[in-house]
């Protein structure tokens, strides 16, 4: 592994002896090595403490021991510049250290300068987590380590390159390997510990409610569909949708909303007693309603326990009805079928009475009319005293013509008779008086006609009045036909209108609770409590690295 520690200038038996042991450490050791850096700088504070508490003759040693190295010269700020750039450090590098030096107060002429200035305060600007301090024994201020030490100043303050061997680098390592699996096993225990409270712990509660406490339900199952009347003629009559779903559809909405209703729940309440039902001890408490329950919680336990659905593609109404004693159910969902019945014959019922009314009345009237024009026409012909007024018109007519054929032949023979010169004088005395006899009756036949004794009574005014009689009448008997006519066109389409429910699936006596689903509720309870428990650990997760950012 390439080494990719920093380089500093330090004395050079210290630099080498840190390398070394950086470089072993990182191969050792490669997922932590910032922990080794720490672990190898505290070994160095500790061995400089140690230096600094011996006694200077100790730290000095004896006059015959070997001289020292000489000790290097101050480098000038060009010279530390031009060092910088031999380490080759990335733009990036620079550029931290630039920020870096801005943070701490430091104005550099050049991104060089920042790394220079920065090293020289003792500040490392590429790893701040691993600064090693070290105190000086004559000026007693701490000096941080790696920085730009000169020997000098490591003689006068009597530090000694630290020395680490193989036994304590292996040493190092085991403290670090037994810290990072007493942290992996120390957060796998909270992690379990946390899971028990928050999900297991619950969800066996859960398990245990449904599967010891929770009251058994028993339901009942039903189906039924609204249907209309078909329409006489077959289905081109009846419409494009007459047959399909979509032509009840709005009623079956309609009844389902109704059986889902307050009012389909107080009448439950009224007839089987439905509330009475879940207020007995032998409910479990989650389930169970106060004796002093208000509608609404029991309209909240009506829609949890009667459940209706409707399918618009086939147009089938399914009701499951869920109670603690199978006898209720079946008595609950029978009487609620009863009520979806009386709620279909009351959806059309005022239609269809509106339309029989309209017709009704109508014909009543034409009928009415009729009786009247009726009337009218009797009362004429008995003041004719004939049933067919125009036939005694016609006869009578026929009679005048024959009283004036009669008086015109009489008064040809008299005028034969008068042509003799002794003409008979009886003979024209008869004659005369037969014709003044036909002249009296002609004129009589001619009075009924025109005269008569009042211009009303006339044959010709009675016969005006006969025939507006006989064309009123004629006029009423058509309207009452079509008024008939109307009236059994409305019952048709009454008859259209009515809707009828028809059962598909009949409601049962059940003989084995539905209710709880133990298993299943449980499952789907382990699922919730550890999805509520997920999304709060990653809310924390994420805040928490918010707040630390």
């Amino acid at each position: 592994m390439p080494n990719s520690s920093k380089k500093f200038r330090i004395l050079r038996s210290v630099a080498g002896r840190l390398a070394e042991a950086e470089d072993q450490t990182l191969d050792a050791t490669p997922k932590r090595p910032q922990d080794l850096k720490s672990r190898i700088g505290a070994a160095v504070r500790n061995r400089v403490a140690n230096t600094q508490d011996q006694p200077q003759a100790a730290n000095t040693g004896s006059q015959d021991a070997e001289p020292e190295e000489p000790v290097n010269r101050i480098l000038s700020p060009r010279e530390e510049i031009d060092a910088i750039k031999q380490e080759n450090l990335t733009g990036r590098q620079l550029r931290i250290a630039r920020r870096l030096a801005q943070k701490h107060g430091i104005h550099p002429t050049s991104d060089l300068d920042a790394v220079r200035l920065l090293r020289n305060r003792g500040i490392d600007p590429f790893n701040r987590g691993d600064m090693m301090e070290v105190g000086g024994a004559a000026a007693g201020q701490p000096v941080a380590l790696p920085a730009t030490v000169r020997k000098s100043q490591m003689s006068d303050s009597g530090l000694q390159p630290p020395v680490i061997d193989d036994d304590t680098r292996e040493r190092e390592v085991r403290k670090i390997q037994v810290e990072l699996v007493r942290r992996r096993r120390q957060r796998l225990a909270v992690l379990f510990v946390k899971l028990a409270c928050y999900v297991m712990l619950p969800s066996i509660l859960a398990g245990y409610y449904y599967y010891r406490v929770a009251t058994p339900m028993y339901a009942t199952y039903s189906e039924f569909v609204i249907q209309q009347a078909d329409a006489p003629g077959g289905a081109a009559s009846g419409g494009l949708l007459s047959g399909s779903p979509f032509a009840t559809a709005t009623d079956s909405i309609t009844v389902q909303g109704y059986l889902t209703s307050r009012d389909a729940m107080l009448r439950l309440d009224e007839n089987p007693g439905f509330r009475a039902l879940f207020q007995g001890d032998e409910v479990d408490v989650l389930q169970r309603l106060d004796e002093d329950a208000a509608n609404e919680d029991a309209y909240g336990v009506y829609k949890k326990k009667i459940i209706i659905g409707f399918d618009p593609t086939e147009g089938v109404i399914k009701m499951e009805v869920i109670a603690p004693t199978p006898e209720s159910s079946l008595n609950i969902s029978r009487a609620l079928i009863g009520y979806a019945e009386e709620q279909v014959d009351s959806l059309t019922e005022r239609k269809r009475s509106d339309q029989m009314r309209g017709a009704q009345e109508s014909y009543e009237t034409a009928e009415v009319k009729m009786e009247l024009a009726l009337e009218r026409m009797s009362d004429l012909q008995r003041q004719l005293n004939t049933f067919d007024p125009n036939a005694s018109f016609s006869l009578l007519m026929s009679q005048i013509g024959a009283l004036e054929d009669q008086i015109l032949q009489k008064q040809l023979e008299l005028a034969q008779l008068k042509d003799n010169t002794r003409p008979n004088r009886t003979k024209l005395r008869v004659l005369e008086r037969e014709i003044e006899l036909l002249q009296i009756k002609l004129e009589e036949k001619q009075s009924l006609v025109t005269r008569g004794g009042t211009d009303k009574n006339s044959i010709v005014n009675i016969n005006a009045e006969l025939t507006k009689a006989q064309t009123s009448l004629a006029l009423r008997q058509e309207l009452l036909a079509a008024s008939l006519q109307s009236l059994e066109a409305a019952r048709v389409q009454a008859n259209r209108q009515t809707r009828y429910l028809s059962m598909g699936v009949a409601p049962v006596l059940p003989d084995k609770a539905s209710y709880p689903r133990a298993f299943e509720n449980t499952l789907l309870a382990i699922v919730i409590f550890a999805g509520i428990y997920l999304m709060i650990s990653l809310t924390v997760s994420i805040l928490r690295e918010q707040v630390s950012t």
